[in-house]
């Protein structure tokens, strides 16, 4: 679910307002941050206590630091009153205070992870505006051509197909 709602997110502020390394970074650090959830989900901590404390410690700070550039990107991008109220929403729920004792700091983990599920959940009313143009937008940038030809400033012509037949092939 992270991994797919740290792509939406990506396209849509792609399409919307183009690329933007603030953007691509979050992006990147939303995917390390499932990957960090994944082992705390894999591996028990009264199993294999190693392995969750180091997905644990994977998860949790690439996920703060996920959710404070996706706080920054709804800032830079609000353009009415609603955006920066989502911001503030955005903002409350990225503020998180943790405690020492085990039990305590367990309850923290939940907490948290509810208000990054709330904080995913306020992603529901631009995801609302999401078409096949913002898929075709990531298949772009990923068919952009990156090398040249020697000899030639033309780029190398990566596929001949044309745009429905690239959206059968998906």
């Amino acid at each position: 679910m992270v991994m797919l709602i740290g792509l939406l997110r990506y396209a849509y502020v792609i399409e919307r307002y183009g690329p933007s390394l603030l953007n691509t970074v979050a992006f990147v650090l939303g995917w390390i941050c499932a990957a960090g959830l994944i082992m705390v989900g894999s591996f028990q901590v009264d199993h294999a206590k190693v392995l969750h404390y180091i997905g644990a410690g994977v998860a949790f700070p690439t996920s703060m630091m996920f959710i404070f550039f996706q706080s920054l990107l709804t800032y830079r991008m609000a353009h009415a009153h609603w955006f920066c109220w989502t911001g503030h929403l955005r903002g409350v729920l990225f503020i998180q205070d943790g405690f020492v004792l085990q039990h305590m700091a367990a309850l923290c983990e939940w907490t948290f992870i509810i208000n990054v599920l709330v904080y995913y959940g306020t992603f529901a009313f631009e995801f609302g505006a999401i078409s096949t143009d913002t898929f075709l937008v990531l298949l772009k940038a990923s068919r952009a051509p990156k090398s040249y030809k020697a000899g030639t400033s033309t780029p190398a012509t990566p596929h001949a197909h044309s745009t429905s037949e690239n959206m059968a092939m998906i």
